[in-house]
């Protein structure tokens, strides 16, 4: 029987607590709730009133994996959740608002994917997001690079962009927008895709064309459509060690040589949390949201 523990008044059942979900550094499920109890004050900001989809590994990333975008069997009645415009119909989906809801979904063994948009307002982004993604041989070194180029050219607009890591072998890059629909921001993130490719012909490309990518840095604009999901800042990711989508500084984007030291892992969150706060604190400040040209 799994056992039962108290979270702010919630009652909840952990289960196998001891499988190995990362079995490359034998990190278990305990320490994958562990993590996420640890990291909840600034989690949880990023999750309130958006839309979640769970990227589900309950075997670990060699098992299966797949998405769960609807409120899935099983859910307690205290977990939130809310009607989801979507072309095919309505569909309700889990907000995470606490931190009982938070250690409930993390017993699921999930990555946290959510929209560029709040449920208050599903028809306005607040957010913009652009997924660099390397094609072998090329890496995060190159993404970084890229990432500049695009820290300034929306700074040209008076927005300000914030990096993450994927979790994975690239960068993600942020910046809290008001006043534009999903639509328009998915234009304008594509022109500036557009433009980077144009900058940077050798190492950019705006298309997802498969045989373009090797040694070169997609910019995956598409993302800001309304419908699409990221990997939510701190989220665990699938992959073969506790990786997390890991807000970094632009110090460290700037220095990037080689992919080791963008590699961050959970255990790593709490010391770069005691040195930096969240980095991506600016991106829930509606004062720092800029205006689309």
């Amino acid at each position: 029987m799994a056992p039962i523990t108290e979270v702010e008044g919630r009652r909840l059942a952990l289960s196998n607590l001891e499988k190995v979900l990362y079995p490359a550094t034998g990190f278990t499920k305990a320490e994958a709730l562990h993590y996420y109890a640890t990291v909840a004050d600034v989690l949880l900001p990023h999750l309130r009133e958006r839309p979640v989809s769970f990227l589900r590994y309950p075997d670990g990333p060699d098992g299966q994996v797949f998405f769960t975008k609807n409120v899935p069997p099983g859910t307690p009645e205290w977990v939130t959740t809310a009607e989801v415009p979507r072309t095919e119909g309505p569909a309700r989906m889990v907000l995470v608002q606490d931190l009982p809801s938070l250690m409930w979904a993390a017993n699921l063994v999930t990555e946290f994917h959510t929209h560029q948009w709040l449920i208050g307002d599903p028809g306005h982004a607040d957010r913009i997001v652009f997924d660099l993604d390397p094609g072998a041989p090329a890496t995060i070194v190159q993404c970084c690079e890229v990432a500049v180029w695009l820290r300034e050219r929306l700074a040209a607009d008076g927005i300000e962009a914030y990096a993450k890591t994927s979790g994975s072998k690239g960068l993600h890059l942020l910046a809290a927008v008001r006043g534009s629909s999903s639509e328009r921001v998915s234009e304008y993130a594509k022109e500036l895709a557009v433009e980077a490719e144009k900058a940077m012909p050798r190492l950019v490309l705006h298309r997802m064309t498969r045989s373009l990518r090797p040694g070169k840095v997609f910019v995956d604009w598409s993302q800001n459509a309304a419908r699409k999901t990221t990997a939510t800042p701190y989220t665990l990711r699938a992959q073969a060690e506790p990786l997390v989508s890991a807000p970094v500084t632009w110090d460290e984007v700037e220095g990037c040589r080689a992919p080791d030291p963008m590699l961050i892992r959970a255990p790593d969150i709490a010391p770069r949390l005691r040195d930096y706060g969240d980095l991506l604190a600016p991106l829930l400040d509606a004062g720092h949201a800029g205006r689309l040209p």
